[in-house]
Protein backbone atom coordinates (compact mmCIF):
# COMPACT_ATOMS: atom_id res chain seq x y z
CA UNK A 1 0.00 0.00 0.00
CA UNK A 2 1.11 3.46 -0.64
CA UNK A 3 2.63 5.72 2.10
CA UNK A 4 1.90 9.59 1.50
CA UNK A 5 4.99 11.45 2.92
CA UNK A 6 4.78 14.02 5.83
CA UNK A 7 4.56 16.95 3.21
CA UNK A 8 1.96 15.58 1.44
CA UNK A 9 -0.69 14.42 4.65
CA UNK A 10 0.40 18.05 6.01
CA UNK A 11 -0.32 20.10 2.93
CA UNK A 12 -4.10 17.79 2.32
CA UNK A 13 -5.12 18.19 5.91
CA UNK A 14 -4.46 21.68 5.68
CA UNK A 15 -6.54 21.96 3.04
CA UNK A 16 -9.25 19.70 4.51
CA UNK A 17 -12.55 21.73 4.56
CA UNK A 18 -14.80 19.22 6.44
CA UNK A 19 -15.30 15.56 7.19
CA UNK A 20 -14.91 12.44 5.42
CA UNK A 21 -17.77 12.08 2.64
CA UNK A 22 -18.90 9.27 1.39
CA UNK A 23 -21.94 9.35 0.09
CA UNK A 24 -25.39 10.67 0.30
CA UNK A 25 -25.86 13.84 -1.75
CA UNK A 26 -27.82 12.82 -4.84
CA UNK A 27 -28.83 16.45 -5.87
CA UNK A 28 -29.42 18.15 -9.13
CA UNK A 29 -25.62 19.82 -8.90
CA UNK A 30 -24.03 16.47 -8.95
CA UNK A 31 -21.55 15.92 -11.77
CA UNK A 32 -20.41 12.32 -12.45
CA UNK A 33 -16.93 12.26 -13.46
CA UNK A 34 -16.12 8.71 -15.46
CA UNK A 35 -12.88 7.74 -15.91
CA UNK A 36 -9.38 6.12 -14.32
CA UNK A 37 -8.79 6.29 -10.70
CA UNK A 38 -4.96 6.04 -10.85
CA UNK A 39 -1.68 6.04 -9.51
CA UNK A 40 1.58 7.70 -11.18
CA UNK A 41 4.52 6.61 -9.77
CA UNK A 42 7.20 9.39 -11.08
CA UNK A 43 11.03 8.47 -11.31
CA UNK A 44 14.29 10.32 -12.04
CA UNK A 45 16.88 9.09 -13.99
CA UNK A 46 19.90 11.38 -13.05
CA UNK A 47 21.69 10.95 -16.82
CA UNK A 48 20.64 10.44 -20.17
CA UNK A 49 18.77 7.97 -21.67
CA UNK A 50 20.73 8.46 -24.96
CA UNK A 51 23.87 7.47 -23.72
CA UNK A 52 22.31 3.90 -22.18
CA UNK A 53 20.22 3.35 -24.89
CA UNK A 54 22.02 2.61 -28.34
CA UNK A 55 20.30 2.21 -31.49
CA UNK A 56 22.67 -0.59 -32.84
CA UNK A 57 22.00 -2.81 -30.00
CA UNK A 58 17.87 -1.84 -29.96
CA UNK A 59 16.66 -5.69 -31.26
CA UNK A 60 18.35 -6.99 -27.98
CA UNK A 61 17.53 -3.95 -25.18
CA UNK A 62 18.42 -4.92 -21.56
CA UNK A 63 18.83 -1.62 -19.94
CA UNK A 64 18.43 -0.51 -16.01
CA UNK A 65 18.44 2.72 -14.64
CA UNK A 66 19.40 3.58 -11.30
CA UNK A 67 16.88 6.09 -9.71
CA UNK A 68 17.70 7.93 -6.32
CA UNK A 69 14.48 10.40 -6.60
CA UNK A 70 10.95 8.80 -7.02
CA UNK A 71 7.52 9.98 -5.84
CA UNK A 72 3.95 8.61 -6.06
CA UNK A 73 1.09 11.03 -7.14
CA UNK A 74 -2.68 10.49 -7.30
CA UNK A 75 -3.69 10.56 -10.62
CA UNK A 76 -6.01 9.17 -12.90
CA UNK A 77 -8.08 11.55 -14.98
CA UNK A 78 -11.44 10.96 -12.82
CA UNK A 79 -9.43 11.51 -9.78
CA UNK A 80 -7.62 15.04 -11.10
CA UNK A 81 -10.65 16.14 -12.75
CA UNK A 82 -12.62 15.41 -9.14
CA UNK A 83 -10.08 17.05 -7.40
CA UNK A 84 -10.45 20.13 -9.35
CA UNK A 85 -13.90 20.26 -8.67
CA UNK A 86 -13.16 20.06 -5.28
CA UNK A 87 -11.16 22.77 -5.17
CA UNK A 88 -13.96 25.40 -7.11
CA UNK A 89 -16.10 23.85 -3.85
CA UNK A 90 -18.36 21.35 -6.47
CA UNK A 91 -20.22 18.35 -5.87
CA UNK A 92 -17.84 15.79 -7.72
CA UNK A 93 -18.99 12.13 -7.93
CA UNK A 94 -15.96 9.77 -9.39
CA UNK A 95 -17.08 7.17 -11.20
CA UNK A 96 -14.18 4.48 -11.79
CA UNK A 97 -12.66 1.32 -10.98
CA UNK A 98 -9.60 0.68 -8.31
CA UNK A 99 -8.16 -2.31 -6.42
CA UNK A 100 -7.96 -2.94 -2.96
CA UNK A 101 -4.19 -0.63 -2.60
CA UNK A 102 -6.50 2.27 -3.42
CA UNK A 103 -7.58 2.29 0.54
CA UNK A 104 -5.68 5.56 1.36
CA UNK A 105 -6.51 6.96 -1.99
CA UNK A 106 -10.65 6.32 -1.19
CA UNK A 107 -9.79 8.43 2.23
CA UNK A 108 -7.87 10.77 0.72
CA UNK A 109 -10.90 11.78 -1.42
CA UNK A 110 -13.47 11.48 1.59
CA UNK A 111 -11.44 14.00 3.55
CA UNK A 112 -11.69 16.45 0.88
CA UNK A 113 -15.49 16.37 0.45
CA UNK A 114 -15.06 13.95 -2.76
CA UNK A 115 -17.96 11.09 -2.54
CA UNK A 116 -16.63 8.03 -3.44
CA UNK A 117 -19.64 6.27 -3.54
CA UNK A 118 -19.30 5.13 -7.66
CA UNK A 119 -15.60 4.52 -6.88
CA UNK A 120 -15.32 0.54 -6.98
CA UNK A 121 -13.19 -1.92 -5.45
CA UNK A 122 -12.23 -5.20 -7.26
CA UNK A 123 -10.75 -7.13 -4.68
CA UNK A 124 -8.77 -9.27 -7.18
CA UNK A 125 -7.36 -6.84 -9.65
CA UNK A 126 -4.96 -3.62 -8.96
CA UNK A 127 -5.77 -0.10 -9.31
CA UNK A 128 -4.81 1.17 -12.01
CA UNK A 129 -0.91 2.77 -12.19
CA UNK A 130 1.34 4.44 -14.51
CA UNK A 131 5.27 4.10 -14.08
CA UNK A 132 7.30 7.18 -15.50
CA UNK A 133 10.84 7.25 -15.23
CA UNK A 134 12.32 10.63 -16.98
CA UNK A 135 15.89 11.81 -17.47
CA UNK A 136 17.78 15.13 -17.16
CA UNK A 137 16.40 15.99 -20.71
CA UNK A 138 12.61 15.34 -19.63
CA UNK A 139 12.30 12.02 -21.76
CA UNK A 140 10.14 9.75 -20.33
CA UNK A 141 9.73 6.08 -20.54
CA UNK A 142 6.36 4.80 -19.44
CA UNK A 143 4.30 2.04 -18.63
CA UNK A 144 0.63 1.41 -17.64
CA UNK A 145 -1.59 -1.20 -16.18
CA UNK A 146 -4.97 -0.59 -16.45
CA UNK A 147 -5.91 -3.16 -14.16
CA UNK A 148 -9.43 -2.52 -12.52
CA UNK A 149 -10.29 -0.10 -15.65
CA UNK A 150 -10.42 -3.16 -17.68
CA UNK A 151 -13.80 -3.06 -15.94
CA UNK A 152 -14.94 -0.19 -15.72
CA UNK A 153 -17.86 -1.00 -18.14
CA UNK A 154 -20.01 -2.56 -15.47
CA UNK A 155 -19.57 0.53 -12.45
CA UNK A 156 -23.15 1.87 -12.96
CA UNK A 157 -24.20 4.72 -11.20
CA UNK A 158 -27.74 3.90 -11.04
CA UNK A 159 -29.89 6.66 -9.90
CA UNK A 160 -27.54 8.81 -8.76
CA UNK A 161 -28.86 12.15 -9.84
CA UNK A 162 -26.55 14.89 -12.02
CA UNK A 163 -26.47 18.08 -14.15
CA UNK A 164 -23.42 17.28 -15.88
CA UNK A 165 -21.00 14.18 -16.51
CA UNK A 166 -17.45 13.55 -18.33
CA UNK A 167 -16.76 10.75 -19.79
CA UNK A 168 -12.56 11.14 -19.48
CA UNK A 169 -10.19 8.58 -20.33
CA UNK A 170 -11.00 5.00 -19.49
CA UNK A 171 -11.01 1.64 -20.73
CA UNK A 172 -12.86 2.02 -24.95
CA UNK A 173 -15.86 -0.65 -23.47
CA UNK A 174 -16.18 1.76 -20.20
CA UNK A 175 -16.14 5.16 -21.90
CA UNK A 176 -18.91 3.99 -24.36
CA UNK A 177 -20.97 2.48 -21.24
CA UNK A 178 -21.56 5.81 -19.88
CA UNK A 179 -22.03 8.09 -22.63
CA UNK A 180 -24.87 5.07 -23.21
CA UNK A 181 -26.35 5.22 -19.75
CA UNK A 182 -25.85 9.40 -19.95
CA UNK A 183 -27.83 9.48 -22.98
CA UNK A 184 -30.47 7.44 -21.74
CA UNK A 185 -31.17 9.15 -18.60
CA UNK A 186 -31.14 12.58 -20.35
CA UNK A 187 -27.94 13.66 -18.62
CA UNK A 188 -25.66 16.00 -20.76
CA UNK A 189 -21.86 15.19 -20.77
CA UNK A 190 -18.67 16.45 -22.05
CA UNK A 191 -16.80 13.79 -23.92
CA UNK A 192 -12.66 14.51 -23.57
CA UNK A 193 -10.39 11.48 -25.56
CA UNK A 194 -7.79 12.38 -23.90
CA UNK A 195 -5.00 9.40 -23.84
CA UNK A 196 -7.29 7.20 -25.16
CA UNK A 197 -7.32 8.46 -28.39
CA UNK A 198 -5.22 4.95 -29.33
CA UNK A 199 -8.99 3.18 -28.70
CA UNK A 200 -10.99 4.71 -31.29
CA UNK A 201 -11.35 4.68 -34.85
CA UNK A 202 -13.04 6.83 -37.19
CA UNK A 203 -16.59 5.15 -36.44
CA UNK A 204 -16.33 5.11 -32.80
CA UNK A 205 -15.71 8.75 -32.64
CA UNK A 206 -18.40 9.12 -34.99
CA UNK A 207 -20.68 6.80 -32.43
CA UNK A 208 -19.41 8.65 -29.54
CA UNK A 209 -20.11 12.46 -31.34
CA UNK A 210 -23.29 11.11 -31.58
CA UNK A 211 -24.19 10.97 -27.64
CA UNK A 212 -22.38 13.45 -26.21
CA UNK A 213 -23.06 17.01 -26.19
CA UNK A 214 -19.83 18.62 -25.66
CA UNK A 215 -16.23 17.94 -26.90
CA UNK A 216 -12.97 18.65 -25.24
CA UNK A 217 -9.83 18.26 -27.14
CA UNK A 218 -6.29 19.61 -27.25
CA UNK A 219 -4.97 20.67 -30.16
CA UNK A 220 -3.32 17.49 -32.06
CA UNK A 221 -6.36 15.47 -30.07
CA UNK A 222 -8.45 17.73 -32.18
CA UNK A 223 -6.26 17.38 -34.95
CA UNK A 224 -6.96 13.40 -34.70
CA UNK A 225 -10.48 13.62 -34.47
CA UNK A 226 -10.76 15.60 -38.01
CA UNK A 227 -8.45 12.99 -39.81
CA UNK A 228 -10.31 10.21 -38.21
CA UNK A 229 -13.61 11.25 -39.12
CA UNK A 230 -13.16 13.14 -41.68
CA UNK A 231 -15.37 16.12 -40.54
CA UNK A 232 -14.20 19.60 -39.57
CA UNK A 233 -14.21 21.45 -36.13
CA UNK A 234 -17.03 23.91 -37.04
CA UNK A 235 -18.84 20.70 -38.34
CA UNK A 236 -18.89 18.55 -35.67
CA UNK A 237 -19.75 21.47 -33.16
CA UNK A 238 -22.49 22.08 -35.47
CA UNK A 239 -24.09 19.00 -34.39
CA UNK A 240 -22.74 19.26 -30.44
CA UNK A 241 -23.93 22.16 -28.19
CA UNK A 242 -20.19 22.98 -28.10
CA UNK A 243 -16.53 22.22 -29.20
CA UNK A 244 -13.62 23.26 -26.95
CA UNK A 245 -9.72 22.39 -28.26
CA UNK A 246 -7.33 23.78 -26.04
CA UNK A 247 -3.99 25.44 -27.64
CA UNK A 248 -1.47 25.80 -24.52
CA UNK A 249 -0.11 28.82 -23.51
CA UNK A 250 -2.75 30.38 -26.88
CA UNK A 251 -5.73 29.57 -25.09
CA UNK A 252 -8.48 27.58 -26.18
CA UNK A 253 -10.89 27.70 -29.05
CA UNK A 254 -14.66 27.70 -28.34
CA UNK A 255 -17.01 26.08 -31.34
CA UNK A 256 -20.40 27.19 -30.78
CA UNK A 257 -23.48 28.47 -32.73
CA UNK A 258 -21.48 28.63 -36.04
CA UNK A 259 -18.96 30.60 -34.67
CA UNK A 260 -15.06 30.42 -33.44
CA UNK A 261 -14.48 32.37 -30.32
CA UNK A 262 -10.58 32.66 -29.20
CA UNK A 263 -10.39 32.67 -25.21
CA UNK A 264 -7.01 33.63 -24.18
CA UNK A 265 -4.72 32.20 -22.15
CA UNK A 266 -3.57 33.72 -18.84
CA UNK A 267 0.42 33.80 -17.81
CA UNK A 268 0.69 30.98 -15.22
CA UNK A 269 3.00 32.29 -11.97
CA UNK A 270 5.13 29.80 -12.97
CA UNK A 271 5.76 26.74 -15.39
CA UNK A 272 6.77 23.39 -13.83
CA UNK A 273 4.66 20.83 -14.77
CA UNK A 274 2.05 20.24 -17.56
CA UNK A 275 0.82 16.70 -15.79
CA UNK A 276 -3.17 17.34 -15.30
CA UNK A 277 -3.57 20.62 -17.15
CA UNK A 278 -6.27 19.29 -19.02
CA UNK A 279 -7.94 17.49 -16.16
CA UNK A 280 -8.06 21.08 -14.16
CA UNK A 281 -8.90 22.63 -17.25
CA UNK A 282 -12.29 20.17 -17.70
CA UNK A 283 -13.11 20.84 -13.92
CA UNK A 284 -13.62 24.30 -14.80
CA UNK A 285 -15.37 24.35 -17.87
CA UNK A 286 -18.00 21.60 -16.07
CA UNK A 287 -18.39 23.61 -13.18
CA UNK A 288 -19.29 26.85 -14.86
CA UNK A 289 -21.61 24.66 -16.69
CA UNK A 290 -23.79 23.76 -13.67
CA UNK A 291 -23.40 27.18 -12.38
CA UNK A 292 -25.72 27.90 -15.48
CA UNK A 293 -22.35 30.39 -16.40
CA UNK A 294 -22.40 30.93 -20.55
CA UNK A 295 -19.60 28.59 -22.19
CA UNK A 296 -17.65 31.15 -22.88
CA UNK A 297 -17.25 32.03 -19.04
CA UNK A 298 -17.15 28.32 -18.44
CA UNK A 299 -14.10 28.28 -20.76
CA UNK A 300 -12.11 31.54 -19.18
CA UNK A 301 -12.78 29.75 -15.73
CA UNK A 302 -11.31 26.86 -17.42
CA UNK A 303 -8.41 28.28 -18.39
CA UNK A 304 -7.53 29.77 -15.08
CA UNK A 305 -7.68 26.69 -13.12
CA UNK A 306 -5.08 25.18 -15.96
CA UNK A 307 -2.91 28.04 -14.90
CA UNK A 308 -2.79 27.41 -11.28
CA UNK A 309 -2.09 23.72 -11.89
CA UNK A 310 0.63 23.98 -14.24
CA UNK A 311 2.69 26.08 -11.74
CA UNK A 312 2.79 23.32 -9.28
CA UNK A 313 4.60 19.81 -9.80
CA UNK A 314 1.73 16.72 -9.68
CA UNK A 315 -1.61 16.61 -10.75
CA UNK A 316 -2.96 17.09 -7.55
CA UNK A 317 -0.88 19.44 -5.49
CA UNK A 318 -1.95 22.99 -6.51
CA UNK A 319 -4.29 24.43 -3.78
CA UNK A 320 -5.49 27.84 -4.95
CA UNK A 321 -8.42 28.68 -2.54
CA UNK A 322 -11.85 29.78 -4.11
CA UNK A 323 -10.88 33.85 -3.36
CA UNK A 324 -7.69 33.57 -5.30
CA UNK A 325 -9.89 31.55 -8.31
CA UNK A 326 -12.17 34.35 -8.16
CA UNK A 327 -9.31 37.03 -7.86
CA UNK A 328 -7.77 35.49 -10.77
CA UNK A 329 -11.39 35.33 -13.00
CA UNK A 330 -12.36 38.71 -12.60
CA UNK A 331 -8.74 40.28 -12.73
CA UNK A 332 -7.77 38.43 -15.94
CA UNK A 333 -11.16 37.96 -17.65
CA UNK A 334 -13.47 41.00 -15.67
CA UNK A 335 -15.88 37.95 -14.83
CA UNK A 336 -17.20 38.75 -11.50
CA UNK A 337 -19.59 35.50 -10.97
CA UNK A 338 -19.75 33.89 -7.57
CA UNK A 339 -18.25 30.17 -7.75
CA UNK A 340 -20.85 29.04 -5.15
Amino acid sequence: MMKKTPTLHQRHDDAQTGAAYSGGNTTGKNILVCGSVAFDTIAVFEGHFKEHILAESIQSLSVSFFVPTMRKEYGGCAGNIAYNLSLLGASAVPVGMVGPDASDYIEYMQRLGINTRHVQVLDDMFTPQCFITTDLDNNQIASFHPGAMLQSAQNDWGDTRAAWGIVAPDSKDGMFAHARRFKSQGIPFVFDLGQAMPLFDGEDLRQMLELADIVTANDYEASIIVQRTGLSMTEIAGSLRAVVVTRGAEGSTLYENGTETHVPAIKAEQVVDPTGCGDAHRAGLLHGLVQGWTLQQSCCLANVMGAFKIASKGPQNHQPSRDQISEALQRHYGIKLSLA
